[in-house]
């Protein structure tokens, strides 16, 4: 099967940003924003070999990959409710949304219990916008330090999600400051309008969804 054009360009978009900052391509992952998307959308990209896929919310994700999950890697990148802690250290293998000591302890509490453990990435509310997930940046490396200390998290990296209405370059230079001073190497930044930003400003996985899939509906 031919792979959709759409996802090949953000594909090619990728490695060529990457080669113009010097970076190897193979550092940067291609997370594909599957949530809202009909499946229709989402079978052509997978077919075409992608094998990582992001999502929103633990229910509609557990919905669409239910049996079709085997060798696939699957990111919860929306706000996690420490009540869903439990389905979502389950059926995730990425849970990129650590941002609260209650949600911590929700999913120690679950990695205890259910002896799996998904790699974890705190988010950094790097525009300190208070309708939006994550710890504020004065806070990062406190929380950082809890989540290893009292909970025995290895965390894999930071993620953000810069203001709409603002250059994103500073917000990403913000969050691998913040990732170099606590040890951490992967940085999960950029999306449809700003991936090429992010892979200059080191971003080890970017979050695709409406560059590969088109518009969602609703």
């Amino acid at each position: 099967m031919t792979a959709p054009p759409a996802y090949s360009d953000v594909v090619a978009r990728i490695a060529r940003a990457a080669q113009a900052c010097g970076r190897d391509p193979a550092e940067v992952s291609l997370v594909a924003v599957s949530k809202q998307q009909p499946w229709e959308a989402v079978e052509p990209v997978l077919a075409a070999g992608q094998r990582v896929f992001g999502e929103n919310r633990v229910q509609e994700a557990m919905a669409r990959w239910d049996g079709k999950a085997d060798g696939l890697t699957l990111h919860l990148i929306g706000p996690l409710q420490s009540n869903k802690a439990k389905e979502a250290v389950a059926f995730f293998d990425v849970i990129e949304s650590l941002d609260r000591d209650k949600l911590a302890r929700a999913l120690a509490e679950q990695v205890q219990k259910q002896g799996r453990t998904p790699r974890l990435y705190v988010q950094v509310n790097t525009g300190e916008e208070p309708q939006k997930a994550g710890v504020i940046p004065a806070e990062a490396d406190a929380f950082i330090a809890t989540c290893r200390k009292d909970y025995g998290f290895e965390l894999e990296g930071l993620m953000c999600i810069p203001p709409a209405h603002e250059p994103a370059g500073p917000h990403f230079a913000l969050l691998a400051k913040v990732a170099q001073r606590n040890g951490l190497s992967k940085l999960s930044m950029g999306m449809s309008d700003d991936f090429e930003t992010a892979i200059r400003f080191g971003a080890t996985s970017v979050r695709v969804g409406s560059a590969v899939f088109g518009a969602r509906s609703g």
